[in-house]
């Protein structure tokens, strides 16, 4: 099995990860109720989908 023959420094390592970020989620809003929501999903408060109902939110 192949060992790398030197330690990568600190900085390489931080160089190659400069490229990792966090990515906003985008959000949308629902058509029935207004609230923001995740695109392609149901609506978290109101349980709707594309116009119909896909199921009861919980109440909190």
């Amino acid at each position: 099995m192949p060992l790398p023959k030197r330690r990568h420094s600190r900085s390489r390592r931080d160089k190659r990860r400069t490229h990792w970020k966090a990515a906003a989620p985008t959000v949308s809003k629902c058509a029935n109720c207004g609230e923001p929501k995740l695109p392609h999903r149901a609506c978290p408060s109101c349980g709707y989908y594309r116009g119909r109902s896909v199921f009861l939110p919980r109440e909190v």
